[in-house]
């Protein structure tokens, strides 16, 4: 895989197990990254490294709880021993929203997990990264989110702040490594049509979860393309930012959502 807008690079991926996590692996790998999927459960993990693998890219994993920085400081150090360098950093971790309850009804744990769990684990993994990023002189961290951070919808009310948190953190790393080179981009993106399945749904609105192609609709409905957001469309704009095509842009936060969001 040669002439690609990643050739040559060495990508980081947590949450690489899940299902953005693998559609960003391979894309990354189709575009010429050796890409490291760290996440907390091998088999998930290992499912990707033999999709892509199969597909001709490069892949490995490693289980690395983003939340533990002593893990995440040594997975990034072996990550430099094997590849010489880390070029992109992107963090896809679960964490914990919970969705359909009321801040009114909402047990304080509830609220603060997702912002606590979105922090931490962005202050490990692009934070980590931003410090070997900026003594090379170069480097792309990226993040994502439902782009919840400036909304108010009802029965949100754990994730938006999440997503505000996260993204002001981010901003604040674009401003102080930007000097060495390093930028830090973000997308907003929510309703991924096939990450939207009953477990995943079950998952954040317990008893409340809508039957999964009924919030598909819901969904498209709503969304200003009266469609929804493929996984393709997602690793697709996270292989253009980490690229040098985009080259001018940090700080920023790219709308991947089909017009679910505007702003």
């Amino acid at each position: 895989m040669s002439g690609t807008i990643l050739d040559g690079r060495t990508a980081v991926i947590y949450g690489g197990g899940g299902s953005i996590g693998g559609a960003v692996a391979a894309e990354f790998a189709r575009q010429g990254a050796r890409v490291f999927l760290a996440g907390r459960t091998r088999a998930t993990l290992d499912t990707v490294v033999a999709a892509v693998t199969a597909a001709g890219g490069r892949a490995e994993a490693a289980v690395v709880d983003a939340l533990d920085q002593a893990a995440v400081e040594a997975h990034l150090d072996h990550v430099v021993a094997a590849a010489g360098a880390v070029d992109i950093s992107f963090n896809l971790v679960t964490r914990g929203d919970v969705q359909g309850v009321p801040l009114t009804a909402m047990a304080p744990a509830d609220l603060l997990r997702a912002v606590d769990n979105g922090l931490l684990s962005a202050l490990h993994t692009a934070g980590g990264a931003a410090r070997r990023m900026a003594a090379k002189g170069s480097g792309v961290i990226l993040h994502l989110n439902s782009g919840s951070g400036a909304g108010a919808m009802p029965g949100m009310g754990s994730t938006g702040p999440a997503d505000a948190a996260t993204e002001a953190f981010m901003r604040y790393l674009a401003a102080e490594n930007g000097p060495q080179g390093v930028r830090v981009c973000g997308i907003w993106t929510a309703g991924v049509a096939e990450t939207l399945t009953r477990e995943k749904l079950a998952a954040v609105a317990g008893d409340r979860a809508p039957d999964p192609q009924s919030a598909l609709d819901g969904i498209a409905a709503m969304s200003v393309l009266r469609r929804n957001v493929r996984l393709a469309d997602v690793a697709s704009t996270a292989a253009f930012l980490a690229s040098d095509g985009a080259a001018g842009l940090t700080g920023s936060m790219v709308n991947v959502s089909a017009g679910l969001v505007l702003r």
